[in-house]
């Protein structure tokens, strides 16, 4: 089975629907395996699965088991 064309910055974005920075900081935050070919980074399909799942906004900043406020 041949291997399919890696995904440029760009093509993970609209993907994901965020933008090209958001990717870029993913890669650079190690959440999002990419390979760098000179100015740009490649991106295997098979390695988009481990951000696709995400909850959306940003996360709480209450701690578990703590009911007040």
């Amino acid at each position: 089975m041949a291997e399919k064309k890696p995904l440029t910055t760009s093509e993970v974005a609209d993907r994901l629907g965020v933008t090209r920075w958001r990717v870029n900081a993913l890669i650079k935050a190690g959440r999002l395996k990419a390979e760098k070919f000179g100015q740009i980074y490649l991106i295997k399909e098979q390695d988009l699965k481990s951000v696709m799942v995400r909850n959306p906004g940003r996360p709480s900043n209450k701690k578990k088991g703590n009911l007040t406020t």
